[in-house]
């Protein structure tokens, strides 16, 4: 089953379909993703340039069954397609952070936050993104 994102003009993911490997045969029998988008314009009545092959099984960059990761992220609703980069990228979650094209992710402009200690861990707090100030601040989690 091969799984096509159709996007608008502004390159946002509107919805992502499914289509068997066999509407995606060349004449030679070969699955193309060519092939798989003029199946996809007859049928659907959208533009073969506007369906955009992705990944179920890649998230981050990574293919979650050892295969080579395809376009960075399974596409989403909402998601915006990068040609150049070969992309889709889940919403921006902060206006500072950036994109990090080796694990198709946004980082923050400081990078990760910081490690916890076991203690943390065992007190159940976390580390929050904080825009305004533009710091990783933890969060103590009162447990009773």
């Amino acid at each position: 089953m091969a799984h096509f994102a159709k996007i608008n003009n502004d390159k946002k993911v509107l919805t992502v379909l499914t289509l068997n490997n066999s509407d995606m045969l060349s004449a030679s029998g070969v699955e193309e993703e060519l092939v798989g988008q003029q199946y996809l314009e007859r049928h659907n009545n959208w533009p073969a340039q506007m369906w955009i092959q992705t990944s179920y099984n890649t998230l981050s960059g990574q293919h979650k069954n050892g295969g080579t990761p395809f376009r960075g992220n399974y596409a989403g609703i909402g998601y915006t397609w990068d040609e150049d980069d070969q992309i889709f990228w889940p919403k921006k979650p902060f206006t500072s952070w950036v994109k990090h094209i080796p694990t198709a992710s946004w980082k923050s402009p400081i990078g990760d936050a910081p490690a916890l200690t076991e203690e943390q861990i065992t007190a159940k707090s976390y580390y929050e993104w904080n825009e305004a100030g533009q710091s990783w601040d933890l969060v103590n989690n009162i447990v009773s």
